[in-house]
């Protein structure tokens, strides 16, 4: 799903993004995003990734990751699926794209071993 017409945010993006997310992980990707969230829709891949790599070093700096991490989790993984359905819009950039996400992602859970 390429930015909507009408998102000039990433929040106007992720809103409009369908199916919705249900209420308590739209809700947690909203805080995840923080700031994030009013950056240009141009800016969604990175705006997400950016959240995904921060909560995914939160996660990992936990002692244990049982049940109740399930939540951050599930928005590692929807703000990842959202920066690359965001970023399907840009075919010839999408590799890159790619490169650099699993490139961050995997510095950030290499380096909390």
């Amino acid at each position: 799903m390429s930015a909507p017409q009408t998102a000039e945010t990433v929040g106007d993006w992720i809103a409009a993004a369908r199916p919705l997310a249900p209420v308590r992980l739209a809700d947690r990707l909203a805080e995840q995003l923080g700031a994030g969230r009013a950056r240009s829709a141009a800016d969604t891949p990175e705006a997400c990734v950016d959240a995904a790599v921060s909560l995914l070093d939160e996660l990992l700096a936990r002692e244990s990751a049982g049940r109740e991490s399930a939540l951050d989790l599930l928005t590692v993984d929807a703000l990842v699926t959202y920066a690359f359905e965001a970023a399907s819009a840009d075919v010839d950039g999408l590799r890159q794209r790619a490169l650099d996400a699993m490139s961050r992602l995997a510095t950030t859970a290499a380096t909390s071993t």
